[in-house]
């Protein structure tokens, strides 16, 4: 029997949280991810400084890839060697991001055309020309699970007239993603699940105005994009419980770039399933860790002579064996096992963090669960 590719479990009695469930197909092998759900930044086709054993021992089944950056290196020889799952190793499934933002966000030389984006690599100045159809060619080379459509995605100060003409160019994208997306399932039997992205800025009307377009597509998912990009928390938590409550119960609700524990506390409570962020591992190669406290900075002195766990309530291989002295030693020594191993454990915090949050969507027990944490300091 076909499974739905996501099935709505339930929703909390007291909040819009939701428990939910994604099934994919990776050659023979069937699995499901149950949302709500983090997922790890692979950018350039590794999640950094851990290994994909470890991933998949701690549980993840969903990590992130982007294809600007697959793009521009190593291009092509993804596609020539089995795409990107085979690639690297992987056997379970990818969500790649369009790459939109990287091209703004890393591009000194960038230009609109009506028909996508000129611009200028990082790595050595080449210029380069992205169309929606060629961003989602190129994630069918990769083969990627789930893919994202090109959008513009404007500064957070952007005003009305910006945030205008953004609209314009997403949802035109948008439309042409998904027809040549389309024509091409049609004719191949293409499996990949495609994604539209609301956009909007800070402007509540203007959200609404690109959700109800972006649903009208018919897209596999919805995902809300230009968030977490600069704008204030206010403005940030303002928007997530606008638009949340809002998008169509039966797709996937996708909050892009959020990782902040705070952030997606208050996502999660207004009905975002997946999120994908840097910050568990980017935070690890700094030496803050996440744990059952809140966050602690190994580099402090106080962790000199500290015979404790990095966190004691925590079960991870790191926690169970090693001391935060031998840690914050290892650290300030600049040795790469310091980067594994406060990666690793924040990836497993961020893993079983889910798992409490789940559980508590089940128990109808979301909003203790929200209290409880978002007491502490991230």
């Amino acid at each position: 029997m076909k499974q739905d590719f996501f099935r709505l479990i339930k929703k909390d009695k007291n909040t819009e949280a939701r428990l939910g469930e994604i099934y994919f197909v990776n050659g023979q092998k069937e699995f499901s991810v149950k949302t709500p759900i983090f997922m790890p930044v692979g950018t350039r086709g590794s999640v950094k400084a851990i290994w994909q054993d470890d991933l998949e021992a701690i549980g993840y089944k969903l990590i992130l890839g982007n294809t600007y950056h697959l793009y521009l290196r190593p291009g092509e020889v993804i596609y020539q060697l089995g795409g990107l799952k085979k690639f690297i190793s992987w056997d379970y499934a990818i969500l790649t991001d369009s790459g939109g933002f990287q091209v703004y966000s890393l591009s000194k030389i960038r230009q609109f055309h009506e028909d996508g984006i000129i611009f200028q690599s990082y790595l050595d100045g080449s210029k380069h020309f992205f169309t929606p159809e060629k961003v989602i060619d190129f994630q069918l080379k990769l083969n990627s699970d789930i893919m994202m459509v090109l959008d513009d995605c404007p500064p957070a100060n952007s005003d009305i007239k910006r945030i205008e003409e953004s609209l314009q160019r997403t949802h035109k994208w948008a439309k042409r993603s998904i027809e040549f997306y389309q024509e091409l399932q049609n004719k191949y039997q293409y499996t990949n699940k495609i994604f539209g992205i609301v956009q909007g800025g800070i402007f509540e009307e203007k959200r609404m105005e690109s959700l109800l377009y972006i649903e009208s597509l018919g897209f596999d998912g919805i995902a809300v994009g230009g968030l977490s990009v600069g704008e204030n928390k206010e403005d940030f938590y303002r928007i997530v419980e606008f638009i949340g409550p809002k998008i169509n119960p039966n797709k996937i609700h996708y909050l892009m770039g959020v990782g902040n524990i705070k952030d997606l506390l208050r996502a999660v409570k207004n009905g975002f399933d997946i999120f994908d962020c840097v910050l568990p591992t980017r935070n690890a190669r700094h030496g803050h860790v996440f744990t059952s406290l809140g966050k602690l900075n190994i580099k402090n002195a106080q962790y000199k002579l500290d015979e404790s766990a990095l966190d004691p309530e925590c079960n991870c291989k790191v926690c169970r064996r090693y001391s935060r002295a031998y840690i914050r030693h290892l650290y300030q020594m600049q040795e790469l096992l310091a980067f594994e191993m406060l990666t690793y454990h924040n990836l497993y915090f961020y893993f079983r963090f889910f798992e409490l949050m789940r559980n508590a969507i089940e128990k109808d027990e979301y909003e203790n669960f929200f209290n409880y944490w978002n007491n502490f300091e991230w």
